[in-house]
């Protein structure tokens, strides 16, 4: 069972989602909260797999309440997918940089939500990965961070390639065929960056890709 938390400002957008979540077999909602202050206390009560973020809540906002819980090692298993209302929401680059897992526009399709959900508490890290991406970009045209060349020093050649890789969003299964190596190999590769790098999942592995100069927007095919 996959169990989530919603945690939006507004009772209808909740209730919706609680509405729809619910009805899934394998989905429990096992909480709400208002703000990002009580997002973050029931993250640490009740450990769901899943959190549904609002970005814009009033007090705590979303984004502050997700480097809390990105930060707290107690809560490694807590993936969290932000909601925002437009796709190029100011703070969705920060999220993402924070912590989050990937995002979700609030209109999104209801097939889509539930498959994000069961995507996220699988582990993989991106949902959309092609509108990910380009939201990515946009924040990485703007970033003041200059590349980090001692995280780099850190990756050999083969896992900076692969990170590379990773950040035009492919999946271990594409890196591989690319590289002409096994999935099972790329996987490993994609895994042992991400400790280095301490990345909490894939998605921050991007936003490091772009940030360090590994990829850059339009070298997308």
């Amino acid at each position: 069972m996959i169990r989530v938390v919603l945690a939006d400002d507004q009772a209808l957008v909740r209730a919706g989602f609680r509405a729809l979540l619910d009805a899934e077999p394998d989905i429990e909602v096992i909480g709400e909260a208002s703000d990002g202050a009580h997002a973050v206390r029931l993250a640490r009560q009740t450990r769901p797999d899943v959190i549904l973020m609002d970005i814009r809540m009033p007090g705590v906002d979303g984004l502050a309440a997700t480097r809390q819980i990105a930060a707290d090692p107690t809560l490694s298993g807590v993936r969290i997918v932000v909601l925002t209302t437009f796709e190029l929401d100011e703070y969705v680059g920060e999220a993402l940089r924070a912590g989050a897992a990937g995002f979700l526009v609030k209109n999104t399709q209801p097939a889509e939500l539930i498959r994000g959900v069961r995507v996220v508490a699988a582990g993989d890290g991106l949902l959309s990965p092609s509108v990910t991406r380009r939201v990515i970009e946009q924040f990485a045209l703007r970033t003041a961070t200059p590349p980090t060349p001692h995280r780099l020093a850190e990756l050999t050649d083969r896992e900076r390639e692969v990170v590379g890789l990773a950040g035009t969003g492919l999946s271990n299964d594409e890196i591989a065929a690319h590289l002409r190596i096994s999935p099972a190999t790329a996987k490993t590769h994609v895994s042992r960056a991400m400790v280095k790098l301490g990345s909490r999942d894939r998605a921050q592995l991007v936003v490091f890709a772009y940030e360090a100069g590994l990829v850059r927007p339009g070298w997308l095919s």
